[in-house]
């Protein structure tokens, strides 16, 4: 029990880590309860701003799930970030095995208004694939909490979907998508259309645009600047028609880009591996003696050591201390 309640406290502060001198890209693992890992982005003037910042959870697709959460960083809003694109928000990005879960989701985003100054009327969702499908999902269970959503080649498994029209909801989808049918997201148009008003919406159809190609919408700047251009206090929630997106526009996403990033990414694992602390066993130490001198009890070091209190100790012998 002691062990478990000692490692939740350092994800804990890993996770709560304050600002250092750039921005800062954490790993969080076993946060909270039954649900996601995920990485959390922090730009580098997120301490010090005195606006808070606003919030864009990022849903992957299927090829980047799983239990390892560096496969998060290979497309998206995180590899956008470390390829220089600028985005002035925290940014959440869950790892999922499966199909998303809204009430997961939710639950997460709870979690960061709880632990971070973050301006709760402007949270965005963007995903692609079956991202697109948990955007969907989402905005369509909590579309009061959502200033604006952008799903690209997607679809959507929701029993309703009338909680789309009430959020500036922007729908990508290629011609040419044989992973996921432009039909799924024509169905979810089609489901809004009986809902009622549509005029929040935005749906393009990009002719000769295939599934991968929309990969490339996480790296243009007007991605981002249509998402913070809304926000849950606007009057009547209108959405921005002001912002295009083009299959021109996808081919030259990286041109602006340096392909370098000023992020210091901490990583839980190798976190804990470098605050690990060792003591060499000399002439008459005992466990009783290492303890005193390093600050801590027998216990932890039987704990951390895997012995027991009348374990022998031999001269040069490595015990960990912390």
């Amino acid at each position: 029990m002691k062990i478990r309640i000692a490692k939740k406290i350092l994800f804990l502060v890993l996770c709560l880590l304050p600002l250092a001198s750039k921005a800062q890209l954490v790993a969080c693992r076993n946060v909270i309860e039954d649900n996601y890992n995920f990485w959390l982005y922090l730009p580098e003037d997120y301490a010090t701003a005195p606006e808070k910042k606003p919030v864009i959870l990022f849903l992957h697709g299927r090829s980047l799930s799983g239990d390892n959460l560096s496969l998060v960083r290979h497309y998206g809003c995180i590899n956008a970030l470390q390829r220089g694109r600028s985005i002035d928000a925290v940014v959440i990005a869950p790892q999922s095995k499966t199909a998303w879960k809204p009430d997961k989701l939710m639950e997460l985003y709870d979690w960061v208004k709880a632990n971070y100054r973050v301006d709760t009327n402007r949270f965005y969702v963007i995903g692609m694939s079956m991202g697109g499908f948990g955007t969907l999902d989402f905005v369509a269970n909590y579309p009061d909490k959502v200033a604006a959503a952008m799903a690209l080649c997607g679809g959507a498994t929701a029993k309703s979907l009338c909680g789309l029209n009430e959020v500036p909801l922007w729908i990508i989808h290629g011609m040419a998508d044989e992973a996921v049918s432009v039909n799924r997201s024509e169905r979810v148009v089609d489901s809004m259309c009986l809902c009622g008003d549509t005029s929040r919406l935005i749906f393009n159809k990009l002719k000769r645009v295939n599934h991968t190609s929309l990969v490339r919408v996480f790296y243009l700047q007007q991605t981002y600047d249509w998402l913070f251009s809304h926000s849950l206090t606007d009057s009547l929630r209108p959405a921005n028609k002001d912002y295009t997106i083009s299959r021109e526009m996808l081919m030259f996403a990286y041109d602006d880009l340096e392909n370098k990033s000023n992020i210091q990414i901490i990583d839980i694992q190798s976190y804990k591996e470098s605050q690990k602390k060792y003591y060499v066993v000399k002439k008459d130490d005992t466990l009783s003696s290492i303890a005193v001198e390093n600050n801590t009890t027998v216990s932890i070091l039987c704990q951390l050591n895997r012995i027991n209190k009348n374990a022998k100790l031999r001269v040069n012998q490595k015990i960990r201390v912390k």
